[in-house]
């Protein structure tokens, strides 16, 4: 079963220190300055027609009837992880020839498992000790973000962010400026030495804001009243986890702080999709 988490790739072009004729630029006007990639784990593609009452105009709507709308795609591959998932989305082929073959796996040249993005001969910038120890090093091929890299003469500007490491770092590829990630030690977004010796101003400030210990001390309740859910499954299923203080994993559900982070905001993602 694939883990929930979520994946936000920016890749921007910088097209100005070109040195193009007049029919070049006509050219190169139909190329997009920003494109956005986004990945939502277990949002199934029926789910855009299941909720699509629910759904913002601007939103995935939009998308929907004014984008290319792709219906027969499939996974050739199991089991269907997030890490594989990121690779392979991003890459355009299966692990066998990416070489992101789970999340975790038996690396025999080593004698042991090791995870899908790690690297100890990084160290974390703005973590605390394995968190930080990773890069797309065991990526074995390049991603259409590397790939965009390479055609725009490396003027491009790549950047990853997720709460999951992997998330962040394989659909990035190689290339990427930057990829960032959620710490579950610290709470804050964090990188590695393979991008970067100081984390920028920008990240620092918003780790100043404390997002997930305000959090931490909310209720989540529902946008919508609890029984217009009509779509929706039953709010009490055998394999959800409660929160620590929880009977049951059922709305509203009170934050405790010292829960670990990452369970609490995975848990809030997985459960709004049903």
């Amino acid at each position: 079963m694939i883990r929930t988490g979520l994946i936000l790739m920016c890749i921007l072009y910088n097209f100005g220190a070109y040195s193009q004729s007049k029919k070049a630029i006509t050219t190169k006007l139909d190329q997009p300055k920003l494109v956005v990639g986004i990945v939502v784990d277990q949002m199934r593609y029926d789910f855009l027609y299941r909720y699509y009452d629910r759904l913002s105009e601007n939103g995935f709507k939009r998308l929907i009837n004014g984008g290319v709308n792709c219906i027969n795609n499939h996974y050739n591959y199991t089991p269907t992880n997030t890490g594989p998932g990121h690779a392979t989305i991003y890459a355009g082929s299966p692990p066998a020839i990416n070489g992101i073959a789970g999340n975790d796996w038996y690396e025999r040249s080593l004698g042991k498992n090791i995870y899908c993005t790690q690297d100890t001969t990084v160290s974390g910038v703005g973590s605390t000790g394995e968190a930080g120890e990773m890069s797309p090093r065991n990526l074995k091929v390049t991603s259409i973000a590397d790939q965009v890299k390479l055609a725009s003469g490396n003027k491009s500007k790549i950047i990853g962010i997720a709460l999951k490491d992997r998330g962040a770092i394989l659909p990035a590829g190689h290339s990427a400026d930057a990829a960032y990630w959620h710490d579950n030690g610290t709470g804050n977004f964090s990188s590695s030495t393979y991008y970067m010796e100081k984390l920028p101003q920008w990240v620092e400030d918003f780790n100043k804001l404390n997002y997930s210990e305000k959090y931490l001390n909310t209720t989540w309740e529902t946008l919508y009243p609890i029984n217009s859910y009509t779509q929706s499954d039953i709010d009490n299923q055998p394999f959800e986890n409660t929160l620590k203080g929880e009977d049951k994993p059922i709305f509203p559900h009170k934050y405790i702080a010292g829960k670990n982070t990452n369970t609490i905001i995975f848990a809030h993602l997985h459960l709004a999709i049903q």
